[in-house]
């Protein structure tokens, strides 16, 4: 084939592309934008709700299992599922109570208080649900999940077939100038052209990260695919993967579980100075569910994204079970493990690890958490799972998830991401007009001046093509 009839051949499929899922890349992108400093803007506002006035000197703290207790007493019918603790004396305990919900608990007072910024926190749940499938519940929202995943796949390809529209047939100043960089003074086709090809240029290595890592959120066949290029086998759930269960050695007859305190103690010597650990506590198995059911394959966004306070930010942590715009079980919690019991639950075939999700103050990667599986019985540590302990198709896998949020290089790759998708809905808007201005061109009114022809504005015309 041509280069030129190529050339036309990938430009009107390129602008079929764009004109057919223009509209859900805009909303998901408009959505990327208001999500890309979430965790930021919440715990700020979070901060009055999770601070605990002191109590009175000599005040004993209350023990894991009386704070618990205060929460179902505050919240019959409540189910905790997670337990997160925090350093600082003057910080509140945070219990999750669901995917979606947590409250707080003074661990002197045993006072329960339900999370602060509520406007704050819905508004960020509306915008991840038209993130990842446009705002639909009930049964339509596999419809959604679809079109936003065929839609984060189109917009990969807008991105390859644009570079290629874009590529210079000569590489010289004079014809890269109008597509590296604004120009003054332009109006109408001209100025969104010369938007379309300078925000495309500038957001394209950003935007292909973005949309190849939401495809292997969005796609169990993609996440596959990581594991096969690295040289791993695939895991069966959707998602990094799900490290293998703990064996805990057969009980003495008649031991009892060791409090929830002590386990806890015990956990935070097998890491480093930390800022939150959290313990998953036992649920009720559902029928037919395998270990790890019940997480949710995600959206383009993130997999089964928390927002429950606590976790860590990490792998299957909580910002929520499963940290992403995504991963995994419920949120508030931490995932990785599928569903560890809690102490001495007993789970299929027996007691289940007591197992604990460790995000250390001083860490690399930044989303990297220490899992510690300890026996329920003695408090023995069975494994301590890091970083480090992932098979490479393992690591990749974790890395896409973050870098699809921007969370794994930290503000500054949450900045750079939150950019690239502001500027993608200024490529829905100029790609519209200037699809709109195909179609349905101005007449030119006949006291306009004739256009004076010359090679720089035929290549020009030609680029715009």
């Amino acid at each position: 084939m041509k280069p030129g009839l190529l050339r036309s051949v990938l430009f009107w499929i390129h602008l079929a592309s764009g004109l057919i899922v223009g509209l859900v890349v805009g909303v998901m992108s408009f959505t990327g934008v208001a999500l890309a400093f979430e965790p930021q803007l919440i715990d700020q506002a979070d901060r009055d709700a999770r601070h605990a006035a002191p109590p009175p000197p000599g005040t004993p703290r209350l023990s894991v299992e009386a704070m618990l207790a205060k929460v179902k007493e505050a919240r019959p019918g409540a189910q905790p599922t997670a337990v997160t603790l925090f350093p600082e004396p003057d910080s509140v305990v945070s219990v999750a109570t669901g995917r979606n919900s947590a409250v707080y608990v003074h661990p002197f007072t045993g006072e329960v208080r339900e999370q602060g910024a509520k406007g704050l926190r819905a508004f960020f749940h509306t915008m991840e649900d038209a993130h990842r499938w446009l705002a639909v519940s009930g049964e339509q929202r596999a419809i959604g999940k679809a079109v936003t995943g065929v839609s984060n796949l189109a917009f990969f390809f807008l991105g390859l077939t644009g570079l290629f529209l874009w590529w210079p047939r000569k590489w010289t100043l004079r014809s890269l100038r109008p597509t590296l960089w604004f120009r003054g003074g332009l109006k109408g086709k001209a100025r969104d052209f010369n938007w379309h090809n300078v925000i495309g240029f500038w957001s394209l290595p950003v935007l292909l990260v973005l949309t190849a890592s939401g495809a292997v959120i969005s796609y169990k066949w993609a996440s596959n695919l990581v594991f096969t290029l690295t040289g791993n086998p695939a895991p069966n759930a959707q998602g990094p993967s799900v490290s293998p269960p703990v064996p805990v050695p057969t009980p003495a007859p008649g031991a009892r579980p060791q409090e929830m305190d002590a386990l806890f103690a015990v956990a935070m010597t097998q890491a480093k100075p930390w800022e939150t650990i959290t313990l998953r506590l036992p649920t009720p198995p559902k029928d037919n569910a395998a270990p790890g059911a019940g997480q949710g394959e995600g959206g383009p966004r993130g997999e089964g994204r928390p927002k429950g306070e606590g976790a860590p930010r990490g792998e299957g942590g909580p910002r929520g079970e499963g940290a992403a715009r995504g991963e995994g079980g419920p949120k508030g919690g931490a995932a990785g493990e599928g569903r560890p019991g809690g102490p001495g639950g007993a789970g299929r075939g027996g007691p289940q690890a007591s197992t604990f999700t460790v995000r250390e103050q001083d860490r690399w990667p930044l989303f990297s958490t220490v899992q510690v599986s300890l026996d329920p019985f003695t408090g023995q540590a069975l494994r301590t799972e890091t970083y480090a302990d992932f098979n490479s198709g393992r690591k990749v896998r974790t890395w896409l998830r973050f870098l699809h949020t921007g969370e794994a290089l930290g503000w500054l790759g949450q900045l750079v991401a939150g950019l690239a998708s502001l500027g993608a809905v200024f490529l829905v808007y100029t790609g519209y007009s200037l699809s709109w201005r195909r179609f349905f061109p101005r007449r030119r009114t006949q006291t306009e001046a004739p256009e004076v022809v010359t090679p720089a504005s035929t290549e020009s015309k030609t680029n715009a093509a």
